[in-house]
């Protein structure tokens, strides 16, 4: 199933995305993720049972909502870093030996749609298309084999980096964690509708311009490893998510001539196969 949220007056509403429009539920993405199987089955046999009466009029119209992040409140934000050979190749850097761990903070979160500010203090603002893991189960210390029976979905992020912040130190977490730096959407999809995360192609555009044009399968470390070996470490709780790392094609790739960073009115687009595409414009804060 595909999931979304949409805003309301009474705040952010949970719908689920069918060939007839979104439908409503009355559930929230939280109690989704935390009884992920009960309450899929309660949906499903929702969803089976109004596509089947023929009502028509208690589907939305799915253009006409402004959709909020589709994993609204995460908890852990677990990011990996050069985790595309290509991307470590285009970078100048070696291929990890371990998955490179960072983390952002739930002020990056934004919704498909949402205007996003370009830092007023950074001139080098660069887009990362990325593959997002949504935990649906407590995971502490879970083999590779069983990692992906822990996970809940999918999603796409846009994982903005401001250059110039993120290398200022050796630490990145500066140039990561500014306001709105991970959109989240359109959809969380459940993970027997996305099959292999690791046979996804993924892209991105700029003004329609296409930039990353690749697929999950490059990844260093697949998605089943990612799980594993966090789960080694910490705990992952339900709404946790891992943003998996970002295939070649960023602008930091760029020879230094070439390079030009996301300016005022810039359209990023992210998609990746079975997921959808997720559009944020860019808006230079003053």
């Amino acid at each position: 199933m595909k999931f979304l949220t949409f805003r309301t007056e009474e705040g952010l509403k949970l719908g689920v995305k069918t060939e007839k429009g979104v439908l409503q539920v009355q559930k929230t993405v939280e109690e989704l993720l935390a009884d992920g199987e009960r309450v899929l089955d309660e949906v499903s046999s929702y969803v089976r049972r109004t596509l089947e009466s023929g009502n028509s009029d208690v589907f939305l119209n799915e253009e006409e909502l402004s959709l909020g992040p589709c994993v609204p409140n995460p908890g852990k934000i677990i990011c990996v870093g050069l985790n595309y050979r290509k991307h470590a190749e285009e970078s100048n850097m070696p291929i990890p030996e371990y998955p490179i761990l960072f983390n952002k903070f739930d002020n990056t979160v934004a919704a498909h749609g949402d205007i996003i500010d370009l830092p007023f203090n950074s001139e080098q603002v660069d887009y990362e298309a990325e593959l997002v893991i949504v935990i649906g189960k407590t995971a502490k210390r879970v083999p590779k084999e069983e990692a992906l029976n822990y996970v809940f979905g999918y999603c796409a992020v846009n994982d903005l980096s401001a250059r110039d912040l993120q290398f200022r130190t050796n630490q990145w977490l500066l140039g990561k964690c500014c306001d709105g730096f991970s959109p989240l959407g359109p959809y969380l999809v459940t993970s027997d509708e996305v099959g292999n995360p690791n046979d996804l192609g993924i892209r991105s555009y700029v003004n329609g311009e296409i930039r990353q044009n690749s697929n999950t399968a490059d990844m260093v470390f697949y998605c089943d490893e990612l799980v594993s070996y966090i789960s080694q470490f910490m705990t992952l709780q339900p709404g946790d998510i891992i943003l998996t790392g970002t295939p070649e094609g960023v602008i930091f790739g760029y020879p230094k001539e070439e390079q030009v960073w996301l300016k005022d009115g810039d359209e990023v687009t992210i998609e990746i196969d079975k997921l959808g595409g997720l559009t944020n414009r860019m808006k230079q804060e003053v």
